[in-house]
């Protein structure tokens, strides 16, 4: 029997169009108007529609940055009837992110990036819960410390590739970086190395990547805001087409990779040789099925391996790019470190990941660089909230997005004085800054970070960057390598901007020419001499076509 509230409203049309056009959307404001009180403060959002036209077109952890500084290091943002914590404090991040990680390790339902996309394949997409953690434990197992030291060989080995492709192409060090981080990858996810960024598979990867990035812009897609628009059939949604036909595409490329590696070990097998692939991720995850069914099907099983191109190849590369601008602009770094190399290696040999412990300037120049230009500005992909919480005074609502802004972070004066002068100085600890005859450290900040990496460029609490230790040793290597064997200098009279830098979640320095030149006769034989062993371990990982 119908209600009499019902029954009243459907015998009298005024009465009804009377609730629907201002009762209901009153009650939503009121609602609305409630929460906003209660959050932490922010600019002021329209009904309905949220703070959509305060949102800036470019760069917008810069005006976040300023927000900050008006309303707090954390204030809320409404995308629609949606609010979105900004964090622009470390200790705010880790409170809520780390020590509350059983309420903010979600994501904001992602209806284009995640739903429409490849129906929430990725773990980058995925929400808590058991299938996210079936495959943060894949990831987990498969890059664990004792993984992590069986892949450092190949790290060397491309390193030192990378430092003798430049012999050659100095003035191509970017594609050189990408080549490298793209390699490392690839051999560490699936056996195979890559010899040039001509080759389809890189190029397809890159493709994917940057195409599922630009879905992942606030705002673009109405259907991030009402997701029934995604329900809506393909004539009435033109956008989904594409969409759905490049996540299709990614999806059957992933499956080939896995049955790539699949066919490799089979066939090993078969001929009585099993050692004759080579260790991957993939083979690990593989190994791993045969011993304990993993609850993943074939399609969403094949993404945990190729998650880690994201995790550790384009963003290791744009760290690179930001590493070449700090030492351009700042000669003095780039003189200390090979003042390190030149005293704990000497000129007959190129570093390696056994002198690490000896390096601690090197090491600081890798942090600084995390440190000094995040690539994920904004912490990478946004938390949610899976529970109601108070912080603070301020209550957060269940399914509220969280947003670390690292730009305004990592860039923190209280943590971090003179924050855009690059000096890896303010990560040496007293006994290193008194080995390496620096008296005194000139960046104490009045706030300490709470991470003990002294930054949080990779993410925070349990969606923690997977590869986050793959990417570092990367740095490392690289860095250690590159500058050991190369003067990384500006060219003179030419003006450098150090705020120069492409746009999105990710970015990375936009083109810059700079002078890299081998400093010696000695050093470019180590580098010719290097190659032979790099390209004797490298032999075993068959390189993917062009």
């Amino acid at each position: 029997m119908a209600s009499p509230i019902l029954s009243a409203l459907t015998a009298h049309p005024l009465l009804l169009a009377f609730s629907t056009l201002i009762v209901i959307p009153a009650v939503i404001v009121a609602h609305d108007l409630f929460l906003w009180m209660r959050l932490p403060p922010g600019p002021t959002p329209l009904p309905f529609i949220g703070n959509k036209f305060d949102f800036p077109k470019s760069s917008p952890w810069l005006q976040f940055e300023k927000w900050s500084k008006t309303y707090g290091p954390v204030f809320t943002l409404w995308i629609g009837r949606k609010p979105t914590l900004i964090i622009s404090d470390p200790h705010i991040a880790a409170d809520l992110m780390e020590k509350r990680s059983n309420k903010y390790s979600s994501r904001p339902r992602m209806v284009v990036m995640g739903e429409v996309y490849n129906g929430n394949s990725s773990i980058l997409t995925q929400p808590y819960g058991k299938a996210w953690s079936t495959r943060r434990m894949l990831l987990h197992q498969a890059l664990s410390p004792k993984a992590l030291r069986l892949y450092k060989p190949t790290q060397e080995a491309e390193a030192n590739r990378l430092c003798y492709a430049l012999l050659s192409n100095p003035k191509g060090w970017e594609k050189e970086l990408e080549r490298f981080t793209s390699s490392v990858v690839f051999c560490v996810a699936y056996g195979h190395r890559i010899d040039s960024l001509k080759a389809q598979v890189i190029a397809d990867r890159f493709r994917y990547m940057h195409f599922m990035a630009s879905l992942n812009i606030p705002g673009k897609f109405l259907a991030e805001s009402f997701p029934i628009l995604a329900k809506l059939p393909d004539l009435l949604a033109p956008w989904k087409g594409e969409v759905q036909q490049v996540g299709a595409q990614e999806g059957k490329a992933n499956l080939e990779l896995l049955d790539m590696v699949k066919q490799e070990i089979a066939t090993a097998k078969a001929q009585g040789n099993p050692d004759a692939v080579p260790d991957s991720l993939c083979k690990l995850l593989l190994e791993m099925r045969e011993k304990e069914p993993v609850p993943l099907s074939e399609m969403h099983f094949s993404y945990v391996p190729a998650s880690l191109f994201g995790a550790g190849s384009d963003t290791t590369a744009s760290t690179l790019c930001s590493a070449f601008l700090g030492l351009v602009t700042h000669p003095s770094v780039l003189k200390a470190a090979q003042a390190e190399l030149d005293r704990v290696v000497g000129p007959d040999r190129t570093p390696t990941f056994s002198d690490e412990a000896e390096l601690p300037y090197i090491r600081a120049l890798a942090r600084e660089t995390l440190r000094w230009r995040p690539v994920a500005v904004l912490g990478g992909t946004p938390h949610a909230s899976t529970e109601a919480d108070v912080y603070e005074g301020w209550h957060i609502p269940n399914d509220t997005t969280i947003l670390g802004n690292n730009w305004a972070i990592n860039l923190n004066d209280q943590y971090y004085p003179q924050p855009h002068h690059f000096d890896p100085v303010r990560f040496l600890s007293d006994s290193e800054r008194a080995s390496l005859g620096i008296e005194k450290q000139p960046y104490v900040g009045e706030k300490i970070h709470p991470a003990k990496a002294g930054h949080s460029s990779f993410g925070w609490g349990r969606r923690i960057c997977p590869g986050a230790d793959l990417a570092a040793n990367s740095l490392y290597i690289a860095l250690a390598k590159l500058i050991w064997a190369y003067d990384i200098l500006p060219i003179e009279g030419k003006q450098y901007d150090i705020f120069a830098y492409t746009d999105g979640f990710n970015v990375r320095p936009k083109p810059f020419e700079c002078i890299v030149r081998v400093r010696s006769e000695q050093h470019q034989k180590v580098l010719q001499q290097e190659q032979k062993g790099a390209e004797a371990w490298l032999d075993k990982f068959t390189p993917f076509a062009e």
